[in-house]
Parts: structure tokens; C-alpha cells; sequence
């Protein structure tokens, strides 16, 4: 099979998507199917371009991390793309990308699907807060079933998405695949070399975040918990990994709440060489999202056998099992912050509940996981559904 993944985000930009789509592209692969990309110029290529088309793209006002693709440019060069005889198209993201992956299917004559990766109704409210919460969601509902309605087939990460899809209205096929973990995921960090280059004791207790820095993760709520734990561990060091559009209110929020002595941003790591050390290096990873649509870095953490202190919102309650891994907290002090307390002073609970976790994170295989894609392909290239109304991808960019 050959399948074309149009996406508004990629690597260099590191993000959930960014992640699940190298997931499946080198999986899909391996089990002998051509896959290409379409996605923005960043004006830095990635260490392997291969497959990749970079289409021109220009910057986004008040988001400086991702880019805006020109529509027409790839249009452009549409006798190209068709002479590759691609079998379905693979939307990724609900911008330019999803225009370009209908029109670029219909065109075609081939099916495409998109993968539903970000919860829209609890996301605009933080980047357009002057509008009323109760607009921004009837706008997020209005689009998504739009865009959904216009598709041959659609993915989601979790049960509770496609729950919350389904009150929408989207009557496109649906399927729940998550992104699975790669065998890389479990190869174990230095937690001594990680601590020691960031000049962290070795025996500093270390509770750990992962991911985009951004609004709709909740680290605020974060920051409170460190600022009542240090009543309870004074040292307590509360390490950052990622960057955002939050980063500077987080910094300025340290500043107020004078935990700058507990807390350390470290940027963005590479994923194939610092983050397994960046996890290993923590005694508890702690997660407050309530966004998500799946929650791959909770995994992630338990990949390395570290223990997990979680909401279970959404997508993460599909992920998260009690005592698998993870102690499941309420999004309130008393209860999160307990919980932290507790597993930081029980160095044995704290140890088998990270080696339970790193059993559990060995059942989400990536390579199963997209067999089960392919499996979704297949029945979409069979039953493909009606083409969209005029009009559905006619808009100009």
C-alpha cells in the first residue's frame, strides 16, 4: 500500500502528532508499505528528509512554533503527487492540512482519513480567551463535524474521544487506534549522567513533566502542587521538559508562588538521545491535562519504569489503569499533592509501582498498533463513503 500523510505539523516541531506520525510512518514501513509526508518548511531540515515533501510556509502570529503551508504551492504540484499512484490519503491536523488532503482526494479518486489528535472544545478557549468559553465550543463542534462529515474514515486515540465525536454528529466511520510505544521507548536512560549535567543531586527527590509547554496542559496546576509539597520536602525539584506558547507566564508564575529554587525548564529534549534519561532521572512523573486525546508520554515515563501521578480526563482514562503504573489523583491540592508525598517517601511502593508500569507499557506495541491502521486502511479502500458537497475544500489560503 502507498499512503500519503499530510500533516500542518512535523519534526523539527516536536509535538504529540509530530511523534505519532514518525511512530507509524517507520512501522508502517517496516511491515512493507511506502509512506510519504507533506508538511511544512520549518527552514530546518531533520536528519532524515527522505520521503518528506517541505512545503513553503510562513509564520503564525502569536505562535511562533508552528507555520501556516501554502495551499497553492502544493497544489502546484499536483501532477507530481499523482504520478505516485498513491492508495489513500492520511490527514493529520485540522488546518491547511485537511483542506489539501480532501481536495487532494477527490482529485485523486482515492479515500482519505484523518486522525482526531487534539480536543478542540477544551483548546481555543486558551489561545482566544476574550471569547466566551460557551462560543469557542459551539465554534470547536461546528468545525469538527464539518470536517469529520467530509472524510471516508476517521481515527481517534482513545473511547472517550470518539464518544465526545459522536455527540457531535460525525457519522464518518470511526475507529479508536492509539499510538503505540516504540522498542526505543524502553531502552533505559542514564538517570546519574542526566542529574549529573543538570547539577541535581543524585538523591534529590525529582517529580517530572514531559510534553508541550502549553496552556491546555495544566502545568499551573503543577506549579501549586510543588509550591504545598515543599512544606512536606523542602528540596523537592520539579524538572520541565518542553517548550510553548505558556513558557513565560510558568516562568513568571515560579517567580510568584518563590519556588524558584524547586523548579527547572530544560527545553526540549531529543528523543532519541536525552528524554529516556530525563525520565529515568525522576522519582515520579506527574500529569494534569485535561485535553488529552490520548496521553503518550504517560507511557512513555512507565517505559522506564518510572511511577506516575495522574488525572484521568479524557483520552487518559482509556491509558491509565490504578496500580498499573500510576496512582490516579483529583485535580485538587489536597489529593495530588498527598499522593506525590506518599510515593516520594515509600521508596519500595515507588519501585513496584514503576516496575508494574513498565509491564503495563510493553501492551501498547506500535508495530500491533498499526497493523490494526492497516486493517482500518484496507476497510476504507474496500467501502470507501460518498464523496463531500461541493464546497467542503474550497476554501483559499
Amino acid at each position: 500500500m502507498k499512503i500519503l500523510f499530510i500533516s500542518d505539523v512535523y519534526f523539527p516541531r516536536i509535538n504529540g502528532v509530530s511523534t505519532s506520525m514518525e511512530t507509524y510512518h517507520r512501522n508502517l514501513r517496516v511491515l512493507g508499505h511506502v509512506v510519504h509526508v507533506i508538511a511544512p518548511d520549518y527552514g530546518a531540515l531533520g536528519p532524515d528528509e527522505t520521503d518528506i515533501m517541505r512545503v513553503p510556509s510562513r509564520r503564525i502570529p502569536f505562535d511562533p512554533e508552528d507555520r501556516l503551508m501554502s495551499f497553492k504551492w502544493v497544489m502546484n504540484q499536483f501532477e507530481k503527487i499523482r504520478r505516485e499512484n498513491y492508495d489513500l490519503i492520511h490527514i493529520q491536523t485540522p488546518f491547511v492540512a485537511h483542506y489539501l488532503g480532501v481536495k487532494l482526494s477527490r482529485m485523486l479518486g482515492i479515500p482519505c482519513v484523518e486522525t482526531y489528535h487534539t480536543f478542540f472544545e477544551e483548546y481555543l478557549h486558551h489561545y482566544i480567551p476574550f471569547v466566551p468559553k460557551n462560543l469557542t465550543r459551539f465554534i470547536a463542534t461546528r468545525f469538527s463535524r464539518h470536517q469529520g462529515n467530509s472524510l471516508d474514515g476517521m481515527i481517534v486515540p482513545s473511547k472517550p474521544m470518539l464518544k465526545v465525536l459522536q455527540s457531535y454528529g460525525i457519522t464518518t466511520p470511526t475507529e479508536v487506534i492509539p499510538t503505540g510505544i516504540e522498542p526505543a521507548s524502553f531502552v533505559l536512560g542514564d538517570r546519574a549522567a542526566f542529574r549529573a549535567q543538570h547539577n541535581i543531586p543524585q538523591d534529590r527527590p525529582v517529580m517530572l513533566f514531559v510534553g508541550r509547554v502549553a496552556h491546555e496542559k495544566n502545568i499551573g496546576f503543577l506549579l501549586q502542587v510543588v509550591d504545598r509539597i515543599r512544606h512536606d520536602i523542602s528540596d523537592i525539584l520539579f524538572v520541565i521538559a518542553g517548550e510553548g506558547p505558556a513558557l513565560k507566564s510558568l516562568e513568571q508564575k515560579v517567580k510568584d508562588l518563590r519556588i524558584t529554587e524547586n523548579v527547572l525548564f530544560v527545553g526540549y529534549l531529543d528523543r532519541h538521545t536525552d528524554l529516556n534519561s530525563c525520565y529515568r532521572a525522576a522519582d515520579v512523573f506527574v500529569f494534569s491535562s485535561r485535553t488529552e486525546t490520548q496521553g503518550l508520554v504517560l507511557l512513555e515515563a512507565m517505559a522506564q519504569g518510572v511511577p506516575v501521578v495522574s488525572i484521568a480526563e479524557l483520552g487518559t482514562r482509556d491509558v491509565l489503569r490504578e496500580g498499573m503504573g500510576v496512582w490516579i489523583a483529583q485535580e485538587e491540592l489536597t489529593d495530588f499533592s498527598g499522593k506525590v508525598v506518599t510515593m516520594l517517601r515509600d521508596d519500595e511502593e515507588r519501585r513496584d509501582l514503576g516496575n508494574s508500569g513498565l509491564e503495563y507499557a510493553h501492551e501498547w506495541s506500535a508495530s500491533k498498533q498499526a497493523k490494526r491502521m492497516l486493517t482500518f486502511y484496507d476497510g476504507v479502500l474496500k467501502f470507501p463513503t460518498a464523496p463531500p458537497k461541493s464546497g467542503d475544500y474550497g476554501l483559499a489560503w
